[in-house]
């Protein structure tokens, strides 16, 4: 059949489909929104339709889902002083509303404990197409004995897909910090992928007994270069760079450490 003669049988078909129709809009026009939902009202109960359009409110976006990411769970020469490293974080919930759990911390191999631990229970909601609010707690299980913070974020995908995580905390105790990460992939084949990622870690005041000075008190950078064997298991290599800046350094140095130091690092990313 020729193609001209195909599209006009089409048209032609999809035309007396469609205007039958017309009578109906133009019988409804003063009739509400929820009454112009569908013309199938016209045809089934109530019931019927008001579990029809659960369903299709569901099937567009109201369905509850859950993602879990380990981001990085790594091994860290950290120059002759190992670390074991972890980074996860995943969400449950809809598209308009998420509980969010974050966790990230260090194990000290050869001290044989934990550099820092801890935990983060966020309620996440969109405010734009990209980025979420989030507001919830954190709860640090070391070092020290344990500290609780508020904490008040956003999370989401900036411009030129740079994928974006801030936040703000205030401790029990009243101090304040903040902390930004960024990371970004290009993409150099189907399954190799290079991952550049900052973090930048900031406190409003001196926490001495933790080792916080005030201003910007680490920056960390580092390149991970990953392997898909599946989309859901991809193991990597890397390096990592860490500095303590400004009092914070000053605090390190106090305690007979380094101030900066720089890891090779090989681990896991996995998500599902």
């Amino acid at each position: 059949m020729p193609y001209r003669i195909y599209r006009f049988r089409l048209f032609a078909v999809s035309a007396a489909a469609f205007l039958p129709s017309f009578p109906a809009f133009a019988e409804d026009t003063n009739k509400s929104d929820d009454e112009l939902w569908s013309q199938a009202d016209q045809y089934y109960g109530a019931a019927e339709m008001d579990e029809a359009k659960r369903t299709v409110l569901h099937e567009s976006g109201a369905q509850t889902n859950w993602f879990v990411q380990a981001d990085r769970f790594e091994y860290r020469s950290n120059e002759s002083d190992p670390l074991l490293l972890w980074d996860a974080q995943g969400w449950y919930g809809t598209d308009a509303h998420k509980l969010w759990i974050k966790t990230e911390g260090e194990y000290d191999f050869k001290a044989d404990t934990f550099e820092g631990a801890e935990l983060q229970a966020l309620y996440s909601k969109p405010i734009t197409s990209y980025f979420d609010l989030q507001a919830g707690v954190r709860h640090d299980f070391a070092p020290g004995d344990g500290r609780t913070f508020g904490v008040l974020g956003v999370q989401g995908l900036a411009p030129y897909l740079f994928e974006i995580d801030a936040a703000l905390f205030v401790s029990g105790q009243g101090d304040v910090s903040a902390r930004i990460e960024a990371e970004y992939e290009f993409i150099l084949t189907q399954r190799l992928i290079l991952q550049p990622r900052a973090e930048l870690n900031f406190a409003m005041q001196d926490v001495p007994e933790y080792g916080v000075g005030s201003g910007l008190s680490t920056a960390e950078t580092g390149l991970r270069l990953r392997y898909e064997i599946k989309r859901e298991f991809a193991p990597y290599i890397g390096v990592s760079w860490e500095r303590a800046v400004g009092d914070t350094a000053d605090f390190a140095r106090a305690d007979g450490e380094d101030p900066s130091s720089v890891s090779f690092v090989a681990g896991l990313r996995l998500w599902f």
